[in-house]
């Protein structure tokens, strides 16, 4: 959400201070507590509701505790002035066909999500005064490459089987989450045995061995922002991941992104489990080395024999476990192998005017400066007065076909740029949407660059603003408690990807991992994890029972897989 409600309007009238939100899970109270929990899970994100959800498919009665006002973490949306945006869900691709992801979703929801299809093209990549589509479709993709870049066939073929061959190597790296560290260095050999050997190398490293454009490789990483971290410093597992996720097309949630949470709450109270909203847990309680419970913000102690963090590993072994008991399993040493991911800062249009009237599409826009996303970056880091490494346009009003319906003659538009949290540290404290007015001159700055990069690709669009919000990376750590303003948990280098550690089960018995922390970013990553952390506190027995109630779909699409195609 927001964090300059106040500010100006577009045509520089004052912004009312009228303020609505989509509020999704039961407001916390101790009295309000059913009982004994055969589970308590910590924070709401996607990761966290898939364990509770699969979880309750199993028979357990659990309890979801979130601090922030609505549940859903970052696929959760909000609305203001008659309009309505969504916080972190801009595309998800594989959910167009019965993919695993496709099965997840369906399940968790017990299929009430609908999806919608984007354009063909899904994403457009600016380079300058240069564009280049992903084209839905793994030949229309790789066609379309090879039109633009015509010297640059055979690496475009290379860079599809390495693709590929890391979707195979990934499926073999998620299933050692299953096994201890211990175990996981036992079978080593296995893995690097299906592993190709580039899938923790830097993106930049693998693809200049297959060419060396520049151009291409910069084309072909234009996507970096999905995961945060540029081609030179990410890991080409997450490269390849993002890249073969949305081959065939990116979809967008009907409804908009609170209808995720809004769908899979009911399956966890259909086991007499509940999601509060508004439920602070400041320590997991942990006796003799066994996690037993958590202790509320009111003081109220709540004991369940399974504790699930879904709050991100810095939140959870530095400020919810006790520090003697983070620091004796380990983890306060293990942290130092990690850090958090890249944060950003976001502008949340509102225009009075239907999507189809402001011809806006369902295609994302990714502007970079030129094709040197490191070194553009690495240079606004140093100044921050310096122009924006990438500014990322969505146009989620375009995309979601029950918009219209929900919010008649009224259209919205998101973008989001990369930013760090130390251009924002002096105002670390003060209280959200009253930081002063450096802070929102700070954030103006960044909005107009935004502004003029949408209206140079679509200068029809000059004077039909009616509104908008700024968010910075302040914004993100006032109502997701991450320190940093992180938004995909960890960073995705090559060195996070070493950490066996970072898996559902943890040291302290009865505590476990869950979310996009411990397999990757993303909502597919994160919903994944979360399901792998129910199946794998079921035990091997129930959880293979609870692998093939969720995924024993039928194999072949079938109508109605999504709301409507491009």
């Amino acid at each position: 959400m927001s964090d300059t409600p106040n500010n100006t309007k577009a045509n520089g009238s004052k912004r009312a201070k009228k303020a609505s939100t989509i509020r999704i899970g039961k407001r916390y109270r101790a009295n309000r507590l059913d009982g004994n929990y055969d589970a308590i899970i910590i924070g709401s994100g996607i990761g966290g509701l898939t364990t509770a959800a699969s979880l309750s498919s199993a028979g357990k009665k659990v309890l979801v505790l979130e601090q922030h006002y609505t549940a859903g973490g970052f696929t959760h949306s909000y609305s203001r002035e008659g309009y309505e945006w969504d916080v972190g869900v801009h595309y998800i691709g594989d959910v167009g066909y019965p993919t695993m992801t496709r099965k997840l979703f369906d399940f968790v929801t017990d299929g009430k999500l609908k999806w919608a299809a984007m354009d063909k093209v899904y994403d457009r990549i600016f380079l300058g005064d240069e564009s280049f589509d992903f084209v839905t479709g793994k030949k229309q993709f790789i066609d379309e490459l090879k039109q633009c870049f015509p010297k640059e066939h055979s690496a475009i073929d290379q860079y599809m089987k390495l693709l590929s061959q890391a979707g195979a190597g990934m499926r073999v790296f998620t299933l050692t989450k299953l096994f201890s560290p211990f175990f996981q260095k036992l079978l080593v050999p296995f893995i690097n045995f299906f592993q190709p050997k580039c899938l923790n190398k830097t993106t930049y490293e693998v693809l200049s061995s297959l060419t060396s454009d520049q151009k291409l490789i910069a084309v072909l990483t234009g996507q970096w922002g999905d995961c945060g971290v540029p081609p030179k410093k990410s890991s080409f597992l997450i490269h390849s991941l993002i890249a073969k996720h949305y081959l065939n097309g990116g979809y967008f949630p009907v409804g908009g992104a609170s209808k995720i949470p809004e769908n899979i709450i009911p399956k966890i109270q259909s086991s007499g489990g509940e999601v509060f909203t508004y439920a602070t847990v400041t320590e997991i309680l942990v006796e003799k080395g066994v996690a037993v419970g958590v202790k509320m913000a009111d003081g109220t102690e709540i004991r369940s024999p399974i504790i699930v963090s879904n709050a991100g590993v810095f939140n959870t072994f530095n400020k919810l476990v006790p520090s003697a008991i983070s620091k004796k399993f380990g983890y306060e040493q293990k942290l130092k192998f990690v850090k958090p991911s890249c944060t950003n800062v976001g502008l949340f249009i509102g225009l009075k005017e239907t999507s189809e009237s402001l011809q806006l599409p369902k295609t994302n826009f990714w502007i970079y400066l030129d094709h040197n996303h490191d070194k553009n970056i690495d240079t606004f880091h140093a100044d921050p007065t310096k122009p924006l490494p990438v500014i990322y346009i969505s146009f989620p009003s375009a995309k979601d076909p029950s918009f219209e319906q929900r919010h008649p003659g009224r259209a919205t538009i998101e973008i989001v740029a990369p930013a760090f949290y130390d251009t924002f540290t002096q105002w670390k404290g003060t209280t959200w949407g009253k930081r002063g007015e450096e802070y929102d001159s700070l954030s103006d700055f960044f909005a107009e660059q935004m502004l003029e990069a949408l209206y140079k690709k679509m200068p029809h669009l000059k004077g039909k603003i009616d509104y908008y919000e700024v968010s910075t990376p302040l914004s993100t750590e006032h109502f997701c408690h991450y320190d940093q303003g992180e938004i995909y948990g960890l960073e995705h280098d090559p060195e996070r990807f070493k950490q066996g550690w970072l898996q559902p089960k943890t040291k302290i018995s009865g505590l476990w991992l869950t979310g996009q922390d411990i397999l990757s970013c993303g909502v597919s990553g994160a919903m994944i994890a979360g399901f792998m952390t129910a199946a794998q506190i079921l035990g091997v027995r129930k959880g293979f029972d609870l692998a093939k109630k969720a995924l024993s779909e039928k194999k072949e699409p079938v109508d109605g897989w999504v709301v409507s195609e491009p």
